[in-house]
């Protein structure tokens, strides 16, 4: 059965409740992860939290991935624009993806407009907040299902 969901923060995301409120919102990192917890277990999901403010980390994490996980949900924070090492380690993990931002990054700076990993993902959803995460987690779920 394929149910294991690995939900990768990256730079920045452990601010979240204190960086930028009027952006990405008053909940923390662990909040946030409390209420995708909850809705991923709803749907039968079993979900694996990681944070990282380190780029080589993250793509180690991505590397490990395809032995521990079904699928990813990535949040690269800044890395999303220009970060193709992070790129080309999801490319290797052959793993379905959902990209996920906080805040409408698309209405934002003309430099967040633009992602290196989009082309590598099932889908890009932003500006929902937390509620971005739990859409991500019935997308995966959906293409389980399918398969």
């Amino acid at each position: 059965m394929r149910n294991r969901v690995e939900i990768l923060h990256g730079v920045n995301l452990d601010q979240l409740g204190s960086r930028e409120p009027e952006i990405y919102g008053s909940l923390t990192l662990g909040e946030l992860e409390t209420q995708v917890r909850r809705f991923g277990t709803e749907l039968g999901l079993e979900l694996i939290f990681e944070q990282t403010n380190h780029e080589g980390e993250y793509v180690e994490l991505l590397h490990a991935a395809r032995e521990t996980t079904d699928a990813l949900i990535l949040n690269p924070g800044a890395w999303t624009h220009y970060s193709y090492a992070i790129r080309d380690a999801l490319a290797s993990t052959g793993l379905p993806a959902v990209e996920v931002h906080l805040s409408a990054v698309s209405e934002r700076e003309e430099f967040r407009r633009h992602s290196v990993i989009r082309d590598h993902c099932l889908a890009h959803i932003e500006g929902k907040g937390v509620d971005g995460y739990s859409d991500a987690l019935v997308l995966l779920n959906e293409a389980f299902e399918r398969s």
